[in-house]
């Protein structure tokens, strides 16, 4: 992804149709609506129709939780700083991700909007159903593991948003400073956003001495 100038005020204008535009923004309590009772519903099915073990339930959640973690690594390295050459490619990557570091401090856009977060999520749970009939011949893993897989990415968006608009709490002070070098210094490290392990496995964490 280019370098690109940072605005501390205000918002991009992303598509000139005004219903487009309203689409691409949204505010926490949108996602939190739609995906924690989603977690709960799963939960609560999986636990009466698959009598699972509570160990079960717990290790398959945090497993796909912990992969959230790595999943969001690849995907902002990978995707969103993806350089592109041609005019849609430079197109996409500037309404996935490249108005948010123009414009770091617009709170509509620190969530995905709902639908394609939706749409996303879908493809994700159907791709975990397959595998989990295909290797384990019940879709029950599936269903733990994509609730913890989008736990992991609530507690993200979570980090990510409280980043932005607050400042930081002393405990998580250093995935503030992260994050701030990653938009203010260093655009090609510090892609975690919830953890900083697969920067330091990768080594694109950034130096203890740098600040923004």
């Amino acid at each position: 992804m280019k370098e690109v100038n940072i605005n501390n005020k205000g918002q991009a204008r992303i598509f000139k149709n005004d219903y487009l535009e309203m689409l691409s923004k949204t505010r926490p309590w949108v996602i939190y609506g739609i995906y924690i009772p989603l977690i709960v519903f799963l939960l609560y099915d999986v636990w009466f129709e698959y009598h699972y073990s509570l160990a079960q339930v717990l290790s398959i959640f945090f497993v796909g939780m912990f992969t959230w973690t790595f999943f969001e690594y690849l995907v902002h390295r990978f995707l969103f700083h993806f350089e592109a050459t041609t005019k849609i490619g430079k197109r996409l990557v500037y309404i996935f991700h490249e108005n948010h570091h123009e414009y770091p401090r617009d709170k509509n856009r620190l969530f995905m909007p709902p639908v394609p977060s939706v749409l996303m999520a879908l493809l994700v749970l159907l791709l975990f159903y397959g595998l989990s009939l295909l290797l384990f011949g019940s879709a029950g893993y599936a269903l733990l593991f994509f609730s913890g897989f989008i736990s992991g990415y609530l507690i993200y968006v979570s980090i990510h948003y409280a980043i932005h608009a607050f400042r930081p709490p002393k405990y998580m002070k250093v995935l503030w400073r992260n994050h701030h070098l990653h938009h203010y210094k260093h655009p090609d490290k510090a892609f975690g956003v919830s953890s900083m392990l697969w920067d330091t496995l990768f080594g694109t964490l950034p130096n203890k001495g740098d600040e923004t």
